[in-house]
């Protein structure tokens, strides 16, 4: 009986001292971009989850119960900040864990909205709110020299709350550096071509790469969605296109305009989608180089078809 006693003993001290297995690591993203990013940093070890469905705003986005309490309980969330998902503040105020609006992180680089490319459509009444000049730009997730900064802080992050994963964080950023360079390589290549060439855009969401790539749209036709813009708006800016001539508007997906096909109607023009959100994207580790690949791709192609 005393040596099973002691074998008993053994083996619940050997237990004890292997100790349990550490749960994974929750990360949740506000929106698809960072989580594509966060899953390139914890590739391999777990799949983060994202807040927003495709096709949903993250400037108006309706928080569900079910949303709420994800908010509350997961290990780490990540979110652009106020001048993105207005939404959020009062749900992160209740938060005990950490949260980071990876727009206050250093290092990144910022652009605001300037005075004079509001809107080219002068006479219009409707503004858009969300992109107020002089306010944050805050689609700043399309420069790569941003998603470096972000991916070094969650890389950072999960690597303090999880140690026993943190040389594979660190592989993987590097990793997504790596291929960050490629990507810049590719796009640079395939839009050298249709530099200079003008284009518009409904929402003024591109800025970031734009500036990477040596982009700039001719004019930002900012309506809010839920506005129907009078007629005197739309002569305003189909005037615009005619002084352009040939060249492509683009909107977002899920939803083209209301007054886009009014709008380049009889006109040179072609009519294209921008995806700045890539919420249809799966969550893999090459995900957001899909998504800019993907956007490079659809402006060249819409521009050299002209």
């Amino acid at each position: 009986m005393s040596r099973l006693f002691s074998i008993f003993v053994a083996f619940v001290a050997s237990f004890l001292l292997i100790g349990p297995a550490q749960a994974e690591v929750k990360v949740l993203t506000s929106i698809k971009p960072l989580q594509l990013i966060a899953t390139a940093v914890q590739d391999g070890v777990a799949i983060p989850e994202v807040l927003l469905p495709p096709g949903a705003s993250p400037h108006n986005y309706a928080l569900r119960p079910s949303d709420v309490r994800k908010v509350q309980s997961v290990d780490l969330l990540y979110w652009i900040g106020p001048d993105m998902e207005g939404f959020l503040p009062r749900v992160l105020n209740g938060r005990m864990l950490p949260s980071v609006a990876v727009q206050d992180l250093p290092g990144l680089k910022l652009r605001h909205f300037a005075e004079d490319n509001h809107s080219h459509a002068e006479e219009a009444d409707e503004h858009d709110h969300d992109h107020r000049p002089g306010s944050l730009d805050a689609h700043l997730w399309l420069s790569p020299v941003n998603a470096r900064v972000i991916a070094t802080k969650m890389a950072a992050d999960l690597s303090a709350a999880d140690p026993a994963n943190a040389a594979r964080y660190a592989s993987n950023l590097k990793a997504f550096d790596e291929r960050l360079d490629a990507l810049d390589l590719r796009l640079k290549k395939r839009l050298a071509g249709v530099e200079g060439k003008p284009y518009f855009v409904f929402h003024e969401a591109f800025d970031y790469f734009e500036d990477a790539y040596g982009l700039k749209h001719a004019g930002v036709f900012s309506v809010a969605a839920e506005v129907q813009p009078g007629a005197q708006h739309v002569a305003a800016m189909r005037a615009r296109l005619q002084e352009v001539g040939k060249t492509c508007v683009f909107s977002e997906p899920p939803l083209r305009p209301r007054l886009a096909e009014t709008l380049v109607a009889g006109l040179p023009v072609k009519l294209a989608e921008l995806d700045a959100l890539g919420g249809y994207t799966p969550a893999t580790a090459q995900g957001y180089e899909q998504v800019l690949e993907k956007l490079g791709n659809d402006l060249a192609g819409c521009l050299e078809s002209l």
